[in-house]
């Protein structure tokens, strides 16, 4: 999407625009749904066939034996131990399911698909032809994106997040009574690039954010993101995860005995923390930066932005026994202090609701005298 590049007060990073000049405005105007966001950090995938849908079922976490068409989710891929090995969100029209990965897992996970394929009437083709515009449902923004958007032999392909609700199948481990994420009715419109860079043409700063705004927001609402919070350890619980992208209740796939296993008799080794940073400093820390409860290393930070509320904010992957108090982050400019707030408990999986036998070895205590019948 080289158009939105050349607009005036677009400041390039590593991924894509990172701020069209003022990342707070942008942010501003991204939450109430008047600023589109060019999103070159993530890739499409194509999946067409007459059994694409059973198939998907069959090797991710996510049902999608029964999608409808325009219907939106999202999928892990998982390996043998229940990690998670690839992500993409899923929207299907009726004869190809779209799948939106980051661009770094795109190609792993369509090579990793076509390995799977065997005999299956499914074809897997990364679409470089295609590019994003993420957008907060709404405002302005919506109608500039679905016009973008819309082929003429079909409705505009629009995948709206999941992570506003809970999904049929899914859990959330958050105890909250108004999780974050309800607040942000996030979209992703797939166009053709000459459609991007037709609609860029006609726009100017004042509507659009770059990444920056919307990793800040990501953020703030506790979205786990492939590229940020996994690492070669992630399971699904371990993020939340497993309230939009598990269907804990259908049939076999791979992991499939971990996830349930975590889920139903044990708790996750590490858990997901939102941290609240002393904005004091201008230092905010990066990726991997570590984190510690006094002399203890219990965590690592894998996100991290300044809001246009919140101030500097992060996501962190601790210990599941790290405490739940104020916590510190040592970044390269120094000491950070930050309020932890629990995403995921330490006691997440329903181990301490599931009454337990006594041991054969142990001796049958008296019975309690007012029992007694």
């Amino acid at each position: 999407m080289t158009g939105f590049r050349e607009i005036d007060g677009a400041v390039a990073g590593e991924h894509g625009v990172d701020h069209f000049g003022d990342v707070f405005r942008e942010q501003r105007r991204l939450a109430s749904g008047h600023a589109l966001a060019p999103l070159d950090d993530r890739t499409v995938i194509e999946v067409a066939g007459p059994e694409r849908l059973g198939w998907l079922d069959s090797i991710t976490s996510q049902a999608l034996g029964r999608i409808a068409p325009g219907e939106s989710t999202e999928l892990l891929v998982l390996d043998p131990q229940g990690r998670v090995e690839h992500a993409a969100g899923v929207l299907d029209d009726g004869s190809s399911t779209w799948l939106i990965a980051d661009a770094a897992d795109a190609d792993g996970l369509a090579t990793w698909l076509q390995r799977m394929k065997f005999r299956t009437q499914a074809t897997v083709e990364l679409r470089p032809d295609l590019a994003l515009l993420g957008f907060v449902d709404g405002g302005t923004a919506a109608v500039r994106a679905t016009d973008a958007a819309a082929r003429p032999a079909g409705t505009a392909l629009v995948w709206a997040d999941p992570w506003q609700r809970v999904s049929v199948g899914g859990h959330q481990y958050a105890v909250i009574a108004e999780h974050p994420g309800a607040d942000l009715a996030w979209r992703v419109a797939i166009v053709t690039h000459e459609a991007a860079d037709a609609l860029a043409a006609t726009l100017g700063a004042e509507d659009l954010a770059g990444l920056l705004a919307t990793e800040a927001l990501r953020i703030a609402a506790w979205r786990p993101r492939w590229s940020a919070e996994v690492d070669e350890r992630s399971l699904p619980h371990e993020s939340d995860w497993i309230r939009t992208a598990v269907h804990l209740d259908k049939g076999c796939y791979r992991g499939q005995e971990t996830v349930a296993k975590v889920h139903n008799l044990g708790h996750p080794p590490r858990r997901l923390a939102a941290l609240h940073l002393d904005g004091s400093d201008a230092v905010l820390p990066s990726p991997g930066d570590p984190v510690f409860a006094g002399d203890d290393e219990v965590g690592h930070i894998t996100s991290a932005a300044r809001h246009h509320e919140d101030g500097p904010i992060a996501l962190a992957i601790l210990s599941r026994r790290a405490p739940v108090g104020d916590l510190v982050v040592r970044a390269d400019g120094g000491d950070i202090a930050a309020a932890q707030q629990v995403i995921v408990p330490a006691d997440a999986g329903s181990v301490a609701d599931i009454p337990r036998l006594t041991r054969l070895s142990r001796r049958p205590s008296a019975p309690d005298p007012r029992h007694a019948v």
